[in-house]
């Protein structure tokens, strides 16, 4: 960044701490499978109910 070049980080002093990593991993995992339950909550609820008579939309 200061320089404008690729340089290693190591040699630099710019160290990211192993539970840095850690912790991002766990946060996207976490998200990606609350979206996975939501779409699931979503699709099950419009499968569970069914159209009325004639094309009626459903009651909620």
């Amino acid at each position: 960044v200061f320089a404008g070049k690729v340089v290693d980080m190591l040699k630099k002093g710019v160290i990211e701490p192993l539970s840095v990593k850690e912790q991002a991993i766990k946060s996207a995992s976490e998200a990606a499978t609350m979206i996975l339950r939501i779409d699931d909550v979503i699709s099950g609820r419009k499968t569970a109910t069914s159209g009325g008579p004639g094309g009626m939309p459903p009651e909620y």
